[in-house]
């Protein structure tokens, strides 16, 4: 694989993957190391890529960088010296935002991100990247390679699921 076509893969994928990795690890800053260390390797064994399956080759990449940054004995440690409120803190200092507000729109994308964990795919997937990931119908039609009014269809059906989760929840 040539240096150009790598980095074409880089431009093309960067995304994808640092979602594959967000999703897994559940933390921006860790899914963004994770993905560099995706294309480093994914640098250092270019020779493996099938032809053709670079998008495939990634992702499963991408998935086992995360996976074993979960098993991690480091992150294990980590998390535990971590308290409850700690989140919290820093998003009150680095936004100055007030805490009630802070704790009211972490409350809101844990319920959201719990609705779409009980979707079935394909709107599981779709949900996500729509919903938490902000992606345009556009990117995601074309990350999943899938027609416009297809991923159209499926954001409705999961809206209309949302709800009827969410009005299950509230009654």
């Amino acid at each position: 694989m040539t240096q150009e076509r790598f980095e074409e893969m880089v431009e093309q994928y960067g995304r994808l993957v640092f979602t594959v990795c967000n999703q897994l690890v559940g933390d921006a800053g860790q899914a963004e190391d994770l993905a560099q260390e995706t294309f480093l390797s994914a640098w250092l064994h270019a020779d493996r890529c099938p032809e053709g399956a670079e998008k495939a080759w990634l992702c499963r990449i991408a998935a086992n960088k995360a996976k074993d940054c979960l098993k991690s004995a480091y992150r294990r440690r980590v998390a535990a010296a971590g308290g409850p409120g700690d989140w919290l803190e820093g998003q009150a200092c680095a936004e100055e935002v007030s805490p009630e507000d802070a704790v009211a729109s972490q409350e809101t994308l844990r319920t959201v991100r719990g609705g779409i964990e009980g979707l079935r795919a394909p709107y599981k997937e779709v949900s996500a990247l729509f919903f938490l990931e902000n992606y345009s119908v556009a990117e995601i039609a074309q990350l999943l390679g899938r027609p416009h009014k297809t991923i159209n269809t499926q954001l409705y059906r999961a809206k209309s699921m949302l709800r009827g989760q969410l009005a299950a929840q509230v009654a």
